[in-house]
């Protein structure tokens, strides 16, 4: 995973969880504001999401934050 989606995905995941507390859950298109704005990085995310990973549509945004601090 390239170092602007990480750093994108932890900001989001932190923004949602201080917002929201730690039970808010996120799929992967919450780290973009249109899903047409950059397809490559898009479909680099739903890679790591669907294929990498196997994770379900929504998430926790705390498991998802922990997994890309993790670097997994």
């Amino acid at each position: 995973m390239r170092a602007e989606l990480r750093q994108k995905i932890l900001t989001v995941c932190d923004r949602k969880i201080a917002q929201k507390g730690a039970g808010v859950g996120l799929s992967f298109y919450a780290f973009f504001t249109n899903r047409n704005d950059d397809p490559a990085l898009l479909m680099e995310a739903a890679t790591w999401w669907i294929e990498t990973h196997q994770l379900d549509h929504f998430e926790k945004a705390v498991k998802v934050r922990a997994m890309v601090a993790e670097g997994l």
